[in-house]
């Protein structure tokens, strides 16, 4: 059984910039600074698009990982969905939405992953990954509302 949750952000910026931004290889890089992740192989800078993939290799709870995720949905700027092909999780999938609101966007992700090893992963969904998951896609919002902030003024051309 996977564990899923959903985590509402608003930005101040349209959905266009914010759907753009969160494609952006750099961005990424930039909102996971604590944890060192640097794109590896496949889309390594720009933005990311349809079929393409990236492997990330970051350390999350002491241990280096790598994970390779592929673009497999694109409905620009309204939706993108990334998924695990090859990595630490029996399952990852991130559904990115952005819908417009009094701010600018309504940044809505839905995440949806199963820990491997059956029943020990199943404890360690409960335990561990799903509140440290919540942290990271917190911490990356907080990371692309302030880089949407900082360059507010190109939205009153």
């Amino acid at each position: 059984m996977a564990v899923t949750f959903r985590i509402e952000t608003e930005l101040a910026a349209p959905p266009e910039r914010a759907f753009a931004l969160s494609l952006d290889i750099g961005a990424h890089e930039r909102s996971m600074a604590a944890t060192g992740e640097r794109a590896v192989a496949g889309t390594t800078t720009g933005t990311i698009g349809l079929g393409e993939s990236v492997t990330w290799r970051a350390r999350h709870l002491g241990v280096v990982w790598r994970m390779t995720s592929q673009i497999t949905t694109l409905e620009a700027p309204h939706r993108f969905v990334d998924e695990q092909v090859r990595g630490p999780f029996a399952r990852f999938r991130h559904e990115h939405r952005f819908e417009p609101s009094a701010r600018g966007t309504r940044m809505v992700d839905t995440i949806e992953f199963r820990a491997p090893l059956g029943p020990l992963g199943r404890i360690a969904e409960v335990l561990v990954l799903r509140r440290h998951l919540v942290r990271l896609i917190e911490e990356r919002n907080r990371s692309l509302a302030a880089e949407l902030a900082a360059t507010r003024g190109s939205d009153r051309a």
